[in-house]
């Protein structure tokens, strides 16, 4: 029996060594890597390298570098990822869909309400008839 598991733990090695690491990190449901998915969902939570780096508690450069599937995560770093971007570890990982958060706006979206809430009411009339015309023209 422990030849048997020898020799299989062999031939495990020698498939990975021939084997992509992108090809590795490939979910069996998707063609994304692990770097793929992480870069995808940053930018729809609307943060930055930089801002996802600093809720995570590292570094921009190795943000970057997860994304290009340079590293491999460890666990713990799959936890603080998914707890910084507020979804589930299976999410990130691309085990499971994401949950309905289709009526929850995006960082980026609410970052530009606010600023828009802090214009005069002449200004934010302004804009808001800009925005409702462009919306009527998208929606013909």
């Amino acid at each position: 029996m422990q030849k048997y598991e020898l020799l299989k733990s062999w031939c495990i090695m020698g498939i990975m060594a021939r084997t992509n690491k992108s090809e590795l990190a490939k979910t069996a449901t998707t063609n994304e890597t692990f770097g793929k998915r992480l870069a995808r969902i940053r930018k729809e939570k609307g943060h930055t390298q930089v801002e996802l780096a600093q809720k995570v508690g590292i570094i921009q450069v190795l943000v970057s570098d997860y994304e290009r599937d340079k590293l491999r995560p460890h666990h713990n770093m799959i936890v603080r990822f998914a707890q910084a971007l507020e979804i589930s570890a299976d999410e990130l990982l691309g085990i499971t869909s994401p949950k309905g958060n289709g009526n929850k706006p995006s960082l980026k979206i609410l970052r530009r309400m606010k600023k828009i809430e802090s214009l005069p009411s002449t200004k934010q009339k302004f804009l808001l008839k800009t925005i409702d015309t462009f919306l009527k023209g998208s929606e013909k």
